[in-house]
Parts: structure tokens; sequence; C-alpha cells
């Protein structure tokens, strides 16, 4: 009988041993990329550049208190030029437009006559709007203050007053007015109130002069104050400074980041000095409207007119917190470029 050879079950089909049969390769699977999550990408950013010059020291907080009180200093210097003027200018533009006739008692001359003499030759000049005789009761109003009540006019040689509005103060010739009112008139003058004109200009002037000085003056204290408080920061950064200058940044750059310092706490500063000046005068106009009628209250409208600043004082205003600011920047920066300069 022919033999049946058996296999094992592990045998090949070419009849090799199970044993010589080489093991399967695993397939290695690769991890898939995940999207990352918002706390990864938060860690990888970059932090945000921190500014050379601490923006909340305390010689920064003082500088700004220092500029507000500057600021408001001037403001109000501004303010009270402003209001002065005003009042001067209407006080000029009132005695352009009005001037005065004085007939002084003669002997042997009616005075009644005389003082309708001189309204009938006013009257017929161009640019003028109206003449009236001051009466009898007005002329004592008027010397009331100085020789009491009760006054006799008859007994005492007391010139009478004419008083005339100009309409058109470029249509009146003074100078012929002035000459026919001596010609016709006995013992008649006409007072045109140059001379107090002319010292209102003056001390309107003298008021503008003071105001620019005491600006000038509170202007320098500040830019001093900047100075100084620039060497302090340049004084405490100078680690900050010196890295600076070690990777490569120019003089030009580092004075560029304390400007930017410094205008910030000009602007906060002159901004605070401004409101608080514009509050003070808000305020000053509410007291004086609402003390209208009083004595002290009268005399102060009499000199003054309406105690309130017009709009070129609050423009004035604005434009002092401007220059505070600008000049704030300009001497930082100014003075950074000093000390680096020393420094090299």
């Amino acid at each position: 009988m022919a033999r049946i050879q058996k296999t094992s079950p592990g045998a090949g089909s070419a009849g090799k041993p199970a044993g010589s049969r080489k093991p399967a390769k695993r397939r290695i699977q690769k991890p898939r990329a995940t999207a990352p999550t918002p706390q990864s990408t938060n860690s990888t950013k970059l932090r945000p550049t921190a500014p050379i010059v601490p923006p909340q020291s305390v010689a920064g907080r003082a500088l700004t208190l220092v500029v507000a009180i500057m600021s408001f200093l001037a403001c109000l210097t501004v303010g009270a030029v402003s209001i002065v003027w005003d009042a001067a200018d209407a006080w000029q533009n009132d005695l352009v437009r009005e001037i005065t006739i004085q007939i002084r008692p003669v002997d042997g001359i009616d005075m009644l006559r005389e003082i309708d003499k001189a309204v009938a030759l006013t009257q017929e000049f161009p640019g003028i709007g109206a003449v009236r005789a001051l009466s009898d009761a007005e002329t004592k109003a008027l010397l009331q203050p100085w020789l009491g009540e009760g006054l006799d006019l008859e007994g005492l040689p007391v010139p009478r007053l004419i008083q005339i509005i100009v309409d058109d103060p470029g249509r009146l010739d003074l100078i012929q007015l002035r000459t026919a009112i001596g010609d016709n008139i006995s013992g008649a003058s006409l007072d045109d109130h140059s001379v107090w004109t002319a010292r209102l200009s003056a001390m309107a002037g003298a008021v503008v002069l003071s105001g620019i000085a005491v600006m000038a003056l509170v202007l320098a204290s500040m830019i001093l104050s900047v100075v100084f408080a620039t060497q302090a920061a340049m004084a405490g950064n100078r680690d900050v400074v010196s890295v600076l200058h070690f990777v490569g940044a120019e003089d030009t750059f580092i004075a560029r980041e304390f400007q930017r310092h410094f205008l910030v706490l000009g602007l906060i500063g002159g901004i605070s000095g401004g409101l608080c000046a514009i509050a003070c005068f808000v305020l000053l106009d509410m007291v004086t409207r609402q003390t209208t009628g009083q004595a002290g209250s009268d005399q102060f409208s009499a000199l003054f007119g309406s105690v309130s600043v017009s709009l070129p004082g609050y423009l004035g205003v604005f434009g002092v917190v401007f220059i505070v600011a600008v000049l704030t920047a300009l001497t930082s920066g100014l003075a950074v470029k000093a000390h680096l300069a020393k420094g090299d």
C-alpha cells in the first residue's frame, strides 16, 4: 500500500517546515494631528512689550498734578484778561459814542438860552443821534456824593451839562463841532473823552502784558518741572536704556518713547486744569447773576459789566491746554536727547 505522508498544519504549500516561516510585520499608526486649544495658542503668543517709562509711577502722578495746577493757573489768567479786555472795549465804545458839552456860568449871560442854542447847534451836525440837556435833578444827583443833599444850584456856580449820543462816529467832525461850540456859545466847551479813552487803552494793554507775563512764568515753571521729572525717569530706567543701546536702539527711538509718555501726562494734566478753570468761570457767572441788586455786585458790574468769560476766553483755555501738552512733549524729548548726549 502506498503510504500517505502527513503534513503538519503549519506547513506551507511548498512543503517547507513550519518553523522556517517569517513572522508578519505590524503596522504602526501615526498619531493624528489635533487642533491647538485656545490655552495652548495663548501660551505661545508673545507678550506685549512694556513701555520704557512706567505709566503709573509716583513721579508720573506727581507731574500730572503739577501740570494740572499750572494749566489751571494759566487758564485763569486767560479768563481774567478776557474779562478785563471786554470791559475796557465796552467802556471805549461807550465813550466814543457819547460826548459832553459843558456850559459854565458867565455873568450877564442867560444859562437857559445858551443851553437851547447849544442843543440846536449840535443837532445840525451829521452823525449826531440824540442831544439832551441834564435837568436840575440829574445835576444834583451827580453832585450829591461830594456836596451832600439840599443843593441850591442857583447860588452855586455849577456848570450845566449837555449829553450827546453819536450814531455814526465816522461822519461826525469833532474839530468842526468844537470850533462851532466855542465860537457861538458863551462859556461852552466840548469834551470827547479822548483822555479817558487813551487811559483805558493803556490800562487794557497793561493788563494784557501782565497776563502774558504771568502765563510765561507759569509755563516756565512747568517746563522746569518736566525737565526734572524727565531726568528722574532717565535715572530710574538707566538699565533699560543701556540694554536698548546694547541691542542697537538709537537715541531718537528712546526720546520718542519718552515724548509719548510725557505727551499723555501733559494732555491729562492740561485737560484737567482747563476743565477746572471752565467750572470756575461758570460758577462765577452764576454767582454774579444771583447776587444782582446788591451794593457790591452792582459796583462790580458797573466796572466790568456782566462778569462772564466770552467765547475768545474759552478758546484761549483750549489753546492753553494744547500749548501745555506740546511743551511737555517737546521739553521731555530735548531733555532726553541732552541726557543721552552727555552719556555718550
